[in-house]
């Protein structure tokens, strides 16, 4: 048996090439149609993401050349140019990878959790659809376990690597709970929407969105049930505010140490919270300078983020030597099935035997012959066909001066029993 995984991720091709390899939900009963019948496997697993695709595959044969022909076939991309963009990986090398995706150790952002979610729908549609035997069932059953354990046993998730997070985790760390402030964000991009979901997660009671335009700002405030309001009417609106967050494309700043200055005022110098993520930046650096706005830039986020990432680094070290131990446990496991079928084949042969002699001896008496001469024939031939293989092989060991085999021939035979 042969496991064997072609994939293509982040690390290896562009997006343009990716998304060419892609799998929709309507293509896969007919993909692993298709991939069965050009590539003998016996079981297979289809993962597709916006970062990776990945065919893992279980086969009596070598399929490697088989895997890459087939999805270019499929894709209708020439072979060449795939090979040149993938990556394959066989037996324990393979076995390694699935944990290591299930755990996020190869994902885009170090130990993100959501590729578990996605390998556990994949593994789901492939049993459902009858691509998945013993084999995978193990392995993938181990890949989602081994991928718990590090979440909970090290910190590969425990610290922000983004900054739309890192910049809500700070406010909260700050606050406590942000269940009763009220935010402001600055603007209406991808970062505004990242920090808004964030903000959501975290229950905040009241969140307002300004943009330049009211129709973008109402696009990102309706998933989030906030309010809306121009960039022009921010400065009525700052002083309401207990945490700030901008992100905008403007090239000159939106808010002034003096808007600040008086909205404080206001707030009759009740703290503020200030996180500018743009650049060029939105908030002027002045404003640091008043006692009680606390104004955070992108690199003030940035080293926090690198030391975050430097511990997950640390954790993902650990996060190897466990999966390293779990590849192990799955490898024995499945040297285990070899040796089921070796006694198989033994209790077969041996059954044969005594079928063979048993009925020869029936037969005999029958004759009307000697039963003490049946039962002596009986047990000197049962004997010799027992004894035959491993003398043959004791044999051939001591006439190749093999004592290490001649020893574990002895084991074997249980001469070596106290």
């Amino acid at each position: 048996m042969s496991l064997i995984v072609l994939g293509i991720n982040h690390k290896t091709a562009p997006v343009e090439i990716r998304e060419k390899v892609s799998f929709s939900t309507e293509q896969l009963i007919e993909a692993y149609r298709s991939l069965h019948q050009s590539t003998g496997c016996l079981e297979s697993v289809i993962l597709s993401t916006c970062n990776r695709t990945e065919i893992y595959c279980y086969t009596e044969q070598q399929a490697d050349n088989l895997l890459v022909q087939w999805l270019a076939e499929y894709h209708q991309l020439d072979v060449e140019q795939l090979n040149n963009v993938s990556y394959l990986h066989q037996e324990q090398q393979a076995i390694t990878h699935v944990m290591r995706v299930a755990s996020g150790l190869d994902s885009m952002v170090l130990g993100e959790p959501q590729v578990l979610g996605q390998l556990k729908q994949a593994f789901s549609s492939a049993k459902n659809t009858g691509n998945v035997g013993s084999n995978f069932e193990r392995l993938f059953q181990q890949s989602f376990s081994i991928a718990k354990k590090v979440r909970s046993d090290t910190d590969i998730g425990a610290n922000s690597v983004s900054v739309a997070y890192s910049a809500v985790q700070l406010a909260k760390h700050i606050f406590g709970s942000l269940q009763h402030s009220h935010v402001l964000l600055i603007g209406a991009g991808e970062t505004i929407e990242l920090v808004g979901r964030h903000l959501k997660e975290q229950q905040v009671s009241r969140i307002t969105v300004a943009n330049r335009t009211i129709s973008r700002g109402k696009e990102v405030a309706e998933p989030l049930q906030a309010d809306v309001i121009t960039l022009a009417q921010v400065p009525n609106y700052l002083s309401g505010a207990d945490i700030v967050i901008t992100s905008t494309a403007s090239q000159l700043p939106i808010l002034g140490k003096g808007v600040v200055e008086r909205a404080l005022r206001d707030r009759r110098q009740k703290p503020m919270f200030m996180v500018d993520l743009a650049v060029p930046r939105d908030i002027e650096p002045e404003v640091s300078e008043l006692n009680d706005a606390y104004l955070y830039s992108v690199d003030d986020l940035q080293q926090i983020i690198e030391q975050n990432m430097a511990n997950r680094q640390e954790a993902a070290a650990e996060a190897e030597k466990m999966i390293a131990q779990q590849v192990e446990h799955y490898m024995q496991w499945n040297r285990s099935l070899d040796s089921i079928d070796v006694l198989r084949e033994y209790r077969e042969q041996s059954e044969q035997i005594k079928k063979k002699l048993q009925e020869r001896a029936l037969n005999q008496l029958l004759d009307g012959q000697s039963p003490e001469q049946i039962i002596l024939e009986l047990a000197n031939k049962l004997t010799n066909s027992l004894i035959h293989a491993p003398t043959k092989a004791i044999k051939q060991a001591a006439e190749q001066a093999d004592h290490q085999g001649v020893s574990k021939i002895r084991g074997i035979l249980g001469l070596d029993t106290d």
